[in-house]
């Protein structure tokens, strides 16, 4: 029987579908078939790829070409200053290979390489851009004279377009390009006496990579290599870019791959990434072509550079740390890296830039905050037990390990739910809220940032639970109680007398329960001549070592004056050294807020 009705639904379902019209789309200016203006990639020929088995296990070779790419794609270039800070800020981040300019273009690129050259550690390789001409070569070995060790980087555009559009050269021309400029570079430095301080290492890109036949990227590399003759200490850089992104990463992996396993001498070789962003693929590109065999990495900090930009390095590296491998890069700091990249660059870091923007550590869901919270929970527990693996929800990475403060991590607005408010008030207060009173804070907090068309910081979510519920009986005071002492009448049953200050009056109470919590509300109720009872109570600790506090809350429910059935209830938190005292706190405010709230009357 179901399963003839389960045909007959599906039969029905068909029937609805072929009679709905088919939605007919009107473009303005996209074609309604792209396939007549553009043509999909031709991925190259793998029969048998390593690449996908493949894990990232260690760093790759860094180099920063913010200095260089990333300063020529903006609209107002740094200045001198801007680039002198920025560049000690890379060595500090730990960069090894920095791209400092194109010397041959400016006197301010001259000036600037002199002083990366002049300034730079020994450790640290300086390495400048320039086109295949006899002229410009030799004003950029001048620039570089005298570093500890420099870099020389050439490149031609090999890709057929390229070459047919642009150039109107030949494969063969191209290559003999190539290696002119190569065999100058080499007169120049290597094999120069008077250069032999400087460990002169050469780059040449085979530029537009992505969009250049497999077999012709390895033909003019090998040529280059030839001309060149690396050596396994310092070996030749095949910088293969993505200069144009044309397909998806999984087919610049099979590129990678297949220049690695059909260059000659690859111990001699290092291959390199520079990994552009059409598609907004450039990370997963990278981090395919490093499983595919790359050995160096080229891009900029949070992605600058031309047209959709570089890679983002950041992202690059931080995806590795959380993987539990060291990209050997410092960004602990992660919040002055990010003020001074937007400083030089005058380009805003989006807020939601991974790791980098200001909100990619903020919860503002209910469900996310709540999962967050009690992974906080889990994780301190867990820590004091010796445990030292990173697990929270929705967050990948500690905030604390990039410099950012745990305060970020859930922020509060209309539609946070009770775990955004507990956790703020667990961060400032230490207070452990009862899930009961969650929610009732949640709800005048939703009523507060409604008020306000805006995100509460923590520090009015703090004033305002204190407000709330009168937090250690300081924020709204009727009745004070002056002392009190509790009797034992039997096993079960307690008696409490004393005196309290109201009205500017000391007036006795007594009440009876089977502890002293009862026993005070029932003298409370016969005070104020309401019927107050014990709807929930919770207490923990608050602090460690001699430090320890306890902390109380407690919620009367109680029947109005104006209204003899409906009962309303009221919560309120005592924090002491000693529990009995926070107990008794915890009453008092609940008590003193009720009558705050105008609900019960005070007698004169």
């Amino acid at each position: 029987m179901v399963k003839h009705s389960f045909i007959a639904l599906a039969e029905h379902a068909s029937k609805l579908r072929r009679s709905i019209p088919p939605v007919k789309l009107t473009y303005k200016n996209m074609l309604r078939d792209p396939s007549v203006k553009y043509r999909a990639f031709a991925p190259p020929k793998m029969t048998k790829r390593i690449w996908p088995d493949k894990s990232i296990q260690r760093a790759p070779r860094w180099l920063s070409t913010d200095l260089r790419d990333g300063n020529q794609s903006l609209p107002d270039p740094m200045s001198v200053a801007q680039k002198k800070e920025y560049f000690h800020k890379l060595i500090k981040i730990g960069f090894k290979e920095i791209e400092v300019s194109f010397p041959s273009a400016s006197q301010t690129d001259f000036d600037f390489t002199r002083y990366a050259v002049e300034n730079a550690p020994d450790d640290v390789g300086i390495q400048c851009l320039v086109q295949s001409r006899e002229h410009l070569i030799k004003r950029t070995v001048e620039a570089l004279t005298g570093a500890k060790r420099a870099t020389i980087h050439t490149y031609l555009a090999t890709s057929d377009m390229f070459r047919e559009i642009v150039f109107n050269m030949s494969r063969e021309e191209a290559i003999s390009k190539a290696v002119e400029a190569t065999k100058l570079v080499r007169k120049l430095t290597k094999d120069d006496p008077s250069q032999q301080a400087t460990r002169w290492s050469y780059e040449f890109s085979p530029e537009c990579f992505s969009d250049t036949p497999g077999e012709f990227a390895v033909e003019i590399c090998e040529a280059v290599k030839k001309a060149w003759e690396p050596t396994e200490e310092n070996p030749i850089i095949f910088n293969l870019p993505a200069t144009v992104e044309v397909a998806s990463p999984n087919v610049y992996a099979d590129q990678i791959e297949y220049f690695a396993t059909h260059i000659t001498e690859r111990e001699k070789v290092c291959i390199s990434t520079h990994c552009h962003n059409d598609r907004g693929c450039g990370v997963a590109a990278t981090e395919l072509g490093i499983l595919a065999g790359a050995d160096r990495v080229e891009g900029c900090l949070f992605g600058n550079g031309e047209r959709t930009g570089n890679v983002d390095l950041v992202t690059v590296a931080m995806n590795m740390y959380t993987q539990g491998v060291s990209p050997n890069l410092d960004f602990s700091d992660l919040t002055s890296i990010s003020e001074i990249v937007h400083r030089c660059n005058k380009i805003p870091i989006p807020p939601r830039a991974p790791y980098g923007g200001e909100l990619v550590v903020s919860a503002f869901s209910g469900s996310h905050q709540d999962a967050i919270k009690k992974g906080f929970a889990i994780q301190n527990k867990k820590q004091a037990q010796g445990e030292t693996q990173w697990r929270i929800p929705y967050l990948p990475l500690d905030p604390k390990d990039i410099g950012r403060d745990y305060e970020a991590v859930i922020r509060v607005n209309s539609q946070s739910g009770k775990g955004g408010a507990a956790w703020v008030i667990m961060r400032s207060l230490g207070l452990d809220v009862p899930r009961p009173m969650q929610v009732d804070f949640s709800n005048t907090l939703q009523k507060n940032a409604d008020a306000l068309g805006r995100e509460l910081k923590s520090e009015e979510i703090t004033k305002l639970f204190k407000e709330t519920y009168n937090y250690n009986n300081n924020e709204h005071i009727y009745v004070t109680l002056l002392n009190y002492e509790v009797k034992k009448l039997n096993p079960e049953r307690r008696a409490l007398v004393g005196q309290v200050e109201i009205n500017d009056k000391v007036v006795n109470i007594e009440g009876y329960g089977n502890g002293p919590i009862s026993s005070l509300v029932d003298a409370l109720s016969n005070l104020l001549n309401v019927k107050l009872s014990v709807q929930n109570y919770s207490e923990h600790s608050l602090g460690s070592g001699s430090a320890t506090q306890a902390a109380s809350f407690i919620n009367l429910s109680y029947i109005k004056d104006n209204n003899h059935h409906a009962a309303s209830n009221m919560w309120g938190v005592g924090v002491s050294e000693d529990t009995g005292d926070a107990s008794i706190k915890a009453v008092f405010a609940t008590v003193n807020n009720i009558i705050h709230s105008g609900d019960v009357l005070l007698a004169d």
